[in-house]
This record gives structure tokens, C-alpha cells and sequence, in this order.
């Protein structure tokens, strides 16, 4: 990863990753404890306890384990995205935001003691090499991969390694019942932040990212070039739970959409230096129709493209009230391979308005204004939401926008029922992905011989499947009344089936036929309705 690099984390996942810090320092025992109070530096003052308990205390202590307590609470003392990362983190997150990692190529799960193949990567290492969907992995090289007390951890290191370097794989294809080896090199395998793409409508694409690494634009910009020799001329951008990442990155993609000299956001430091960041003539897609979907969940990164295409009327944002976060970190290395990632300053939109929620109650109460309001109810309602007129701020052509706490959506759509918003928590955190991998694993073959388009236009999930899932989910201790909501599950089943036949981006293109604010941005787009938002009318369909 780019050191030193500006870029906005994710939001509810920092605070998972605020777990230590390495503190060093020599110690002159000859030093009186007058001399250590009176003469050093706060810092000189932590570095000799820690060495006093390391040498002097009577029983062994981990000092680690001490300082990653402290200075997680100093960490605490600042804001809730200020995180420490450990040396034993850094390669993962480090992978995470570079957008690749070297390794086989494979989608797994490891289901029951196995590791069972879910999908190959197209074009990858273990593609080329014949594995298949539902092959188990029993062993990599002279290390076993199946057992009960294997974690994702263990599997995944006994998977990775050197590029060029090659695994000898032993492996067992349920469908044949039989077991082969297959040495398999591995390779550079992209972690894909652009999660699907393809046309909505026949001049309107679609576009899910789902966070700004590094690999981010470039992604982008070969997935609206590719739609666009399909026929697109407007673009839904969907940064519907996009957590944030790179700084730059997004400043990239909004320029995309800006003409040259557009202000895109200015930093500012604690000392009141401004950093303005303004579009070049490099943007592909400006002057076009741009929809971009936000929800709760959407901060950071994704925030400032919202609020710099608001900001100077550009497009529309639909949705829900972003998360709110306008801080922007660096990465700083400590010396032992973990490092922190300090604020180092806030954005502002180009209106002039930040979006950063307050946090000077501490983490606890931050976190806790996310769930509030589900209660208060500006989940379901627009009205619900609070603004301040002390926040007020005017775009270019009058419209009314505020700051404080996130970017408030030009069009407002609601969530869904509690029912509804289950079934979309089934597909998302992965429930009905692993009742599918299941019901492949038992009758792959009925499904072998179906193109995409065969399978996108024809196939339909019979009451058969449906009644399985019902059954499976019973006997998990799931719930809710099935039956009432059988289209949608239905539907979502035959997404999480595409999932794991064609890919993510079948998946997507399924889901999108009952998807409120895609089908929002629908009527949106529709000219009697592009009129009535220019004349500012409300639109009630």
C-alpha cells in the first residue's frame, strides 16, 4: 500500500480495528523517579513504564497486550476514526485498499470440516487449471484443508503465497466422485471493488462500487468505457453501503462527471491551511444524466462524490441521509510494520458545508446516533429529518442544502418494511448463498446446460425450491411470514443462484427488478418527471 497517502476509511469497521500499538524507548535505570516526572516528555514518561513493568515487575506481563490498552484509549480520546492497525493486520488491510492479493483464484466456503469451491475467478489460476464450482480443496501441498478446527486464517495462508510460486492441490469433484491433483501457480487475483456493472435501460447504465481502493478507478473507467460502447448515455451510480476509502480515488471519479474547474472539496488542516481540489478536462461523462444512490450506510469517500456532484447541480442523489463522516486520515508508520491512521484533517463539500457528524461525546454516543435514527424515524420519513438553519448553504442555482451529519438525498426513498429489509439481510449477509451452494452441491447438473440469457429470461424458481427454503430456514430458527413475501424470496433465490452460476454482476442485474431506488431513479428518468423536478414540484407516484 501507498504510504503516507490521504484517503477516508470506513466507518463502523474502523473501530474494529483499533486493537494496539507497539511503544518503544530505552530506559536509564540510573534515572530517579523525580528526574522521570520533572525532566522528560509525556511521551518519555509511557515509554519508561512500560520498560520499568518489562524489567521490574515481579511477574511476567505481556507489555504489548498493555500498550495496545493504552493506546487504544488515547485513540478513543481523539475521534472514532482515528485507528491503530497491528502488525498482524497490515497484510489484509493492506490487500483490502491495494485491490489484489497473489494467491489461487477461488471463491470458497468452508463448508462443514471442507473447503468447497464456490465459484473460480474467470481467467484465474485455478480456472485455467479445470477447477470447478463445488470441487472440495482436501489438501495444498503437503497441508491438509479439511477438519473441524480449521479457521478461514489457517486456510487462507496454506492458499496464498509468492507470485509464480505453485501449490500442489489435491482435490475431490462430488460430481465425478473422484480425487486429483492439480499443481496450480499462483498469481495476482483481483479483489474486485466495482462490484457490478451492466444496462439498466437501453441508454442507462449501471454502476455498483463498493469501496475506493486503489484498483477503484481504474475499474470504474473500464466498466462505464464497456457500457458505454453498449449504448449508455446516462449512468445510476450505486454507493449504496460504501463505507469510504481513498481520498484521491473519489476525487477522481467525481472529476469525471465535472467540468474543468469545478471545485470538487477543499481539506483543511488544524492549522487552517486550505487544500483545494478542483476538475480537470479529463472527465469522460459530464453534461449527462447521473443518478447516484446513497443510503445510512454510504460515508466518506462516497459522501464526497454525493456532495460534490450536489453541490455544484450535477445529476441527482436518491435515497437516504449519508452516514457523515468528513474526516479525512493518513496512514503513519510506527517502525515494527503496524501503523495508525490519524485525522489529519476535515473535507468540506463545495458549498462550504461539512458533513461530519459530531462526536464529541465519544464513540459510544456516535455509533449510537446511526441506530437512532431507525427510531426517529427518518429512515421512513423525509420529514423526520433534522437539520439546522445554522448549517444552510446554496448551490450555484438555489437549491437548498445542509451540512452536518451527511448528505441529505435530492429524492428521498424510504427503507423497506421490517419483513422487506429481512429478506434483503438474508441475501447480503449471505443466508440464502449458502441454502443455494447446498442445493447445487446436491443437483449441479440440472443447471449446466443454461446460458445467462437463458437463465435471466426463462428460468423461474419453482414452489419446489421455494418450499426447501422455507424448510431450511425453519429449522435454522429463521422467522417470518414466508409466505407473504414469496415473489421476493423467490426472486432473491434466483439472484443468489446467478451468483454462483454466472457472477456478481447476473446477481445484481436480478435483484435490480424489485430494487425501490433503482426503480425510483426509473420514474425519475421518464421526461414528464425530469420537468416536474426542474420546476421543483414534488413527484408522487
Amino acid at each position: 500500500m501507498k504510504r503516507k497517502q490521504n484517503y477516508i476509511w470506513p466507518t463502523v469497521i474502523a473501530a474494529a480495528l483499533a486493537l494496539g500499538i507497539f511503544v518503544g524507548g530505552k530506559l536509564h535505570f540510573a534515572d530517579t523517579p523525580e528526574r522521570l516526572f520533572t525532566t522528560n516528555s509525556k511521551k518519555d514518561k509511557l515509554n519508561r513504564l512500560i520498560d520499568y513493568i518489562d524489567y521490574e515487575y515481579v511477574d511476567d506481563v505481556d507489555t504489548d497486550s498493555i500498550v495496545d490498552v493504552t493506546v487504544n484509549q488515547i485513540l478513543e480520546k481523539l475521534d472514532p476514526h482515528s485507528v491503530y492497525i497491528p502488525k498482524n493486520e497490515m497484510d489484509r488491510v493492506s490487500e483490502n485498499m491495494k485491490g489484489d492479493f497473489v494467491g489461487i483464484g477461488i471463491n470458497f466456503y468452508p463448508y462443514k470440516d471442507t473447503i468447497s469451491v464456490i465459484r473460480t475467478i474467470p481467467k484465474g489460476p485455478s480456472y485455467l487449471k479445470g477447477i470447478k464450482a463445488g470441487d472440495r480443496i482436501l489438501m495444498a501441498d503437503n497441508d491438509t484443508l479439511y477438519g473441524k478446527d480449521l479457521g478461514n486464517d489457517d486456510i487462507v495462508g496454506k492458499l496464498k503465497g509468492e507470485k509464480g510460486s505453485t501449490v500442489k492441490l489435491q482435490v475431490y469433484r462430488k460430481q465425478e466422485d473422484k480425487v486429483f491433483t492439480v499443481n496450480v501457480k499462483r498469481d495476482i487475483v483481483p479483489i474486485k471493488s466495482v462490484e457490478a456493472y451492466f444496462m439498466l435501460t437501453d441508454d442507462m447504465a449501471y454502476i455498483k462500487v463498493n469501496r475506493f481502493a486503489e484498483s477503484t478507478y481504474k475499474e470504474f473507467k473500464q466498466a462505464l468505457s464497456e457500457l458505454r460502447k453498449q449504448g449508455a448515455r446516462k449512468l445510476t451510480l450505486d454507493l449504496r453501503d460504501n463505507p469510504g476509502g481513498y481520498l484521491g480515488v473519489a476525487e477522481q471519479m467525481a472529476d469525471e462527471f465535472l467540468q474543468k474547474g469545478k471545485l470538487i472539496l477543499f481539506t483543511k488542516n488544524k492549522r487552517g491551511e486550505v487544500n483545494k481540489i478542483h476538475a480537470t478536462s479529463k472527465g469522460s461523462f459530464e453534461d449527462k444524466p447521473v443518478y447516484v444512490l446513497i443510503n445510512e450506510r454510504s460515508a466518506s469517500a462516497s459522501e464526497i462524490i454525493a456532495g460534490a456532484l450536489q453541490d455544484n447541480d450535477i445529476g441527482t442523489i436518491v435515497g437516504r441521509r449519508s452516514f457523515g463522516k468528513g474526516l479525512v486520515q493518513r496512514e503513519m508508520e510506527l517502525g515494527d510494520g503496524s501503523a495508525v491512521r490519524l485525522t489529519v484533517s476535515r473535507y468540506y463539500t463545495p458549498t462550504g458545508r461539512s458533513i461530519q457528524k459530531t462526536y464529541k461525546n465519544g464513540n459510544k454516543d456516535y455509533y449510537q446516533k446511526f441506530t437512532d435514527r431507525y427510531h426517529s424515524g427518518e429512515l421512513i420519513s423525509v420529514d423526520s429529518i433534522k437539520v439546522a438553519d445554522s448549517l444552510k448553504f446554496v448551490t450555484p442555482k438555489g437549491k437548498v442544502v445542509y451540512g452536518g451529519g451527511g448528505i441529505i438525498p435530492d429524492v428521498f426513498v424510504p427503507i423497506g418494511t421490517n419483513e422487506e429489509e429481512a429478506v434483503e439481510s438474508m441475501d447480503s449477509f449471505g443466508w440464502l448463498s449458502y441454502f443455494i451452494f447446498e442445493h447445487l452441491d446436491d443437483d449441479r447438473k440440472r443447471y449446466s446446460s443454461l446460458t445467462e440469457k437463458e437463465f435471466i429470461e426463462d428460468f423461474r424458481v419453482d414452489d419446489i425450491l421455494f418450499e426447501k427454503f422455507v424448510d431450511y430456514s425453519i429449522r435454522r430458527n429463521l422467522r417470518m411470514d414466508f409466505y407473504k413475501y414469496e415473489s421476493s424470496i423467490k426472486l432473491y433465490l434466483k439472484a443468489a443462484l446467478a451468483e454462483q452460476l454466472f457472477g456478481p454482476n447476473i446477481h445484481a442485474k436480478i435483484k435490480s427488478a424489485q430494487d425501490k431506488m433503482l426503480q425510483e431513479v426509473l420514474k425519475l428518468d421518464k421526461p414528464e418527471a425530469q420537468e416536474q423536478q426542474a420546476e421543483g414540484l414534488e413527484i408522487n407516484d
